[in-house]
């Protein structure tokens, strides 16, 4: 049985919302064809915890219901998303940062542009290459300088980790 305490509760759940904060306050860049979702740059802390992978599918499942695109985003997106996220957590051990964001990058590619493709008609390989370059600026690029900078903080890292993991 695991261990559900108050801090990893409460740590989640602060993901969960930074991320829809992210990207509903700003929907003009987060939503549609071409999407820049800054939010999306947390994905690298499924390298840490399972519980963050738990939390960007729940807030990326709330910032969906917002979406452009419609009730389809709430699955499609948020299917992106946990896939992503799953990914990134079974092979933390073997990943960096740049290989991580991979994940995020080619599950939104294909399954966002799928969507934008039977939503709105628009061309499949187009809204596909809208999405991943989207998704490069956000996780490959932000993400990965963001988390490169914060790793030199112990004591952030050490927030980062299970209760009873290390990093």
């Amino acid at each position: 049985m695991e261990n559900f305490s108050t801090k990893r509760i409460t740590r989640t759940g602060l993901v969960a919302a930074i991320y829809v904060v992210l990207t509903v306050g700003l929907s003009f860049m987060s939503y549609g064809g071409v999407q820049f979702r800054i939010a999306e740059a947390l994905m690298l802390l499924c390298l840490f915890s399972k519980d963050y992978v738990f939390a960007l599918t729940v807030g990326c499942f709330i910032s969906n219901i917002f979406s452009t695109v419609g009730v389809i985003d709430t699955v499609v997106g948020t299917s992106a998303t946990l896939i992503a996220g799953i990914c990134i957590y079974l092979l933390r051990n073997k990943l960096n940062y740049i290989t991580a964001s991979l994940f995020p990058v080619i599950f939104n590619a294909i399954l966002v542009g799928l969507e934008l493709k039977i939503v709105f008609n628009s061309p499949l390989v187009l809204s596909m290459v809208q999405v991943a370059v989207g998704e490069l600026v956000c996780v490959t690029i932000v993400g990965s300088i963001l988390m490169k900078a914060l790793s030199r903080n112990k004591k952030f890292m050490g927030m980062l980790a299970d209760d009873g993991e290390s990093i």
